[in-house]
């Protein structure tokens, strides 16, 4: 069961759905590290939710390099002797392009962020979470990997057209199921924040933060009764 000993990581957490999402498990008097490529940013994002009576660790991480992931998972391990939680946030939009228009290069930059990304993170992070006795792993998705929804004229990612983004998300549930069924004790899912107003999409988003950071949460705290290897919104299960 999760408690104030709990020690958590949030990529990308500088800003939108990261920050608060540190910011909420902080808000438990959880140990969180927020993780951010950007020093200047993610200091200044410590600084901020310290002015709020939370107390954050930063930790320098960029997705898409092996030599910062390396870099950040030796510095937490050298001040904590497990991670409970890993939230594996960080991510990145793309144009909205034809799928026709769309080339090979465009597709491969979103993909070393979104999927190999996580996979660089989360491999890093195995040691420490294999020493927790209930290790949890929350990949932030998004409804656009929905198959069923795509395949739904009904619904509105049906409309989506957005190949490297939506096609990122769907390869990282994947992932997210194979992790899931090879990893015993641990409970691995993907969150669908829904539609939040964040920079990526020019805070045209419909849902708040916190709405968006709510199935987050709520896969982050599981407990050992808790589901793995499924796909999640703030109201239950997401067709894969």
């Amino acid at each position: 069961m999760a408690d104030a000993n709990t020690v958590a990581l949030v990529t990308g957490a500088n800003k939108g759905l990261g920050r608060e999402t540190a910011r909420r498990l902080a808000g438990r008097n959880w140990r969180v590290f927020l993780a951010a490529r950007d020093r200047e940013r993610g200091m200044r994002t410590v600084d901020e939710l310290a002015a709020e009576g939370l107390d954050l660790e930063f930790v320098e991480l960029d997705v898409a390099c092996d030599e910062s992931v390396a870099a950040a998972a030796k510095a937490v391990a050298a001040r904590v002797d497990r991670l409970d939680v890993l939230v594996n946030n960080a991510g990145i939009g793309s144009p909205v392009l034809d799928p026709a228009g769309t080339g090979v290069d465009a597709v491969r930059q979103v993909f070393e962020v979104n999927v190999f990304g996580q996979v660089r993170v989360t491999h890093a992070f195995l040691p420490l979470l294999r020493r927790s006795a209930w290790p949890r792993v929350v990949m932030v998705s998004s409804a656009l990997a929905s198959l069923a929804h795509a395949a739904d004229p009904a619904r509105p990612e049906s409309g989506f057209l957005n190949l490297a983004y939506a096609s990122s998300k769907t390869a990282l549930n994947m992932i997210v199921s194979q992790y899931a069924r090879a990893l015993d004790g641990f409970k691995i899912n993907a969150a669908d924040p829904g539609f939040p107003a964040t920079d990526m999409n020019q805070h045209t988003g419909i849902h708040t933060l916190t709405e968006g950071t709510d199935a987050i949460i709520r896969l982050a705290t599981l407990d050992a009764a808790g589901p793995t290897g499924g796909f999640f919104d703030r109201d239950g299960v997401v067709p894969w």
